[in-house]
């Protein structure tokens, strides 16, 4: 009986815990008192379900608990500042350092504000003032209800490891005095393409892990797409949010295929389109539509995340490989160089322009790449040079290429599959 609720509790849990922290955060203006209010509420709820059952509705019981917590702390606060203080001090300080008034926190409470509270708390944790890694690990541990264990065992860490990078974050959110607020005016766009950013890096890394023995690690994939459909209704009218979403569907959308019976990869060319996921598909290219819509009606031309979205769509309308548009691929990654140029984008147009135009005009593009520093210790460069080698007939060439790009892959899977592709041009 304990264990089913314990199984309840975490899923009501990874479930609503955003919602719960946002909700407590707008109250409290810091986001680490927040999540230890929240977890206050998750604590209580442990040591009274058990006992006396689940609630008719458990989110809602947590939601309020937290609250409550949030209420009895800003009390705490309230006295202390003014037994030390004096009522103006108080006032003051509580201007000077975003302290919210009793009052103001009880009119929170007492608002259904959980749509711009996630949004708040999803800028909060993508802060610029924080460094990448930590965004990550704070999106993942707030926004996507996991532990700090399950965040270490994804990304292959110690959970000392991540533990620290989460205490630090909240930290220097601390410190920097971040409000909990939504970026004004034309900070907005910027702060936004940092949360596109962040949720795309747990998408990639559940994609393709990059260290470690597994070739995906689906439960990131999962938490991405979580996180980017909730963004897709937080600010539907955003191309770009409409554009990650569907890039994300369509390439998950594979998943199935993209490994045999023994785990081991199996790459685009070779998977079997039957096991692709279709509602994945047609939930992609529903997102990929309103972003173009959003587009059209603002007389704007497509961003990064649009772009790749449409270049996958080209990818998820062919029924064989061998129908793929690679005129278009290739004319769209031209259009991905113009807006957000980068040397992976450049080496990903390579391929498109050796499959419409001959693997020599490809091989011209990736050579024209080999001494650029940002690529040095990147595996698929090589890989993908290998690879237009073999189809020249310039084997002994491929062959080194392949291990050369082999001994670049961190990923056990990914070095096989390398290790592999060279022996076949021995």
């Amino acid at each position: 009986m304990h264990s089913r609720v314990h199984d309840s509790i975490a899923t009501v849990w990874r479930l609503e815990s955003a919602r719960i922290v946002a909700s407590v955060a707008r109250m409290v203006r810091d986001v680490g008192v927040a999540e230890e209010l929240a977890q206050d509420a998750l604590v209580a709820a442990l040591e009274h379900w058990p006992r006396q059952g689940l609630p008719d509705k458990p989110a809602a019981w947590l939601m309020t608990t937290a609250k409550h917590r949030a209420l009895d702390h800003l009390r705490h606060h309230q006295m202390a500042q003014r037994q030390h203080e004096g009522i103006a001090a108080d006032l003051e300080a509580a201007q000077a350092h975003v302290v919210p008034d009793f009052v103001d926190a009880l009119d929170a409470a007492r608002q259904d504000e959980i749509g711009d509270d996630l949004l708040r708390l999803i800028f909060t944790a993508c802060h610029p003032v924080l460094p990448t890694d930590a965004r990550v690990a704070l999106t993942l541990k707030l926004l996507g209800g996991l532990s700090t264990h399950e965040i270490a065992r994804a990304y292959l860490v110690p959970e000392a490891t991540i533990a620290q990078r989460i205490v630090r974050a909240k930290r220097t959110l601390g410190e920097a005095r971040v409000p909990f607020d939504l970026p004004p005016g034309a900070a907005l766009a910027e702060r936004l393409a940092a949360v596109l950013e962040v949720v795309y890096l747990i998408f990639n890394e559940g994609y393709t892990a990059t260290p470690g023995a597994d070739w995906m690690r689906p439960a990131l994939c999962d938490e991405a797409l979580r996180l980017g459909r909730m963004l897709t209704e937080l600010a539907p009218d955003q191309a770009e949010v409409q554009g990650l979403l569907a890039l994300m569907e369509i390439q998950a959308s594979r998943t199935a295929a993209r490994t045999d019976a023994g785990g081991q990869p199996v790459l685009l060319a070779e998977q079997n389109r039957a096991r692709w996921d279709h509602l994945l598909i047609r939930r992609g290219l529903a997102a990929l539509a309103r972003a173009d819509a959003v587009t059209a009606a603002v007389g704007a031309k497509p961003r990064s995340y649009h772009l790749q979205a449409a270049i996958a769509a080209c990818h998820a309308r062919a029924a064989r490989y061998q129908d793929t548009d690679w005129a278009a691929i290739a004319k769209l990654y031209g259009q991905l160089m113009a807006v957000a140029p980068s040397p992976v984008v450049a080496l990903n147009r390579a391929v498109a322009v050796a499959m419409h135009q001959g693997p020599a005009a490809g091989l011209a593009i990736v050579d024209a790449l080999q001494g650029d520093p940002a690529l040095r210790r990147y595996p698929w460069l090589p890989a993908v040079r290998g690879d237009l080698l073999a189809k020249l007939g310039r084997q002994a060439e491929a062959r080194q290429a392949l291990l050369a790009a082999a001994e670049l892959s961190g990923n056990e899977q990914e070095r096989g599959l390398l290790l592999r592709k060279a022996a076949d041009c021995s």
